[in-house]
């Protein structure tokens, strides 16, 4: 079964260091990847996707890097899965129900015609419940979540990692 690929983990969990940024500071892909362990050619690339989806924008200068785009709350996990995958589709109907042995050559009648089929309308509401979930939770939920979770000590580590050993400082 098709799934999302690595890239939309990645830019969600990179993203989430834009959400509140050390000092308000735009954060360089460099510097994230270092951060993350992970490669930063490929980061790049995603960071591309995100910048044309909108979703963050590349602030010049010195100590230039990516920043959001609109707010986190503004941001749904759909938003990024789509920025990074494309236009994400869970089923792809191949109309088999008119092939059959049956109807070649025969008109088809109105019943095999008229509407999806059940097959279809199950994998449609299935596409609709998971853009549904992915579109519900969005960057600022994440940063709230993760907020909870991480130790206050862990979170300071991070800003003074960003602040001392990121690139320009």
């Amino acid at each position: 079964m098709a799934t999302l690929g690595k890239g939309v983990e990645y830019a969600l969990h990179c993203l989430l260091y834009l959400t509140d940024p050390p000092a308000g500071r735009s954060l360089a892909v460099g510097d994230i990847a270092r951060f993350q362990g992970v490669s930063e050619t490929y980061l790049a690339k995603i960071f591309t996707k995100l910048k044309k989806a909108g979703l963050v924008r590349s602030a010049l200068g010195a100590k230039g890097g990516y920043e959001l785009a609109r707010p986190a709350a503004r941001i749904t996990f759909w938003d990024v899965a789509v920025a990074v995958e494309g236009e994400i589709r869970l089923f792809e109907c191949w109309n088999i129900r008119m092939k059959s042995a049956i109807r070649r050559g025969r008109p088809e009648p109105e019943w095999i015609t008229q509407g999806p089929c059940a097959i279809h309308q199950v994998m449609m509401e299935a596409e609709a419940g998971i853009k549904a979930a992915l579109g519900a939770k969005t960057l600022a939920w994440l940063a709230g979540e993760v907020g909870r979770k991480v130790p206050a000590s862990e979170r300071e580590q991070i800003v003074r990692w960003f602040a001392q050993e990121a690139s320009g400082d």
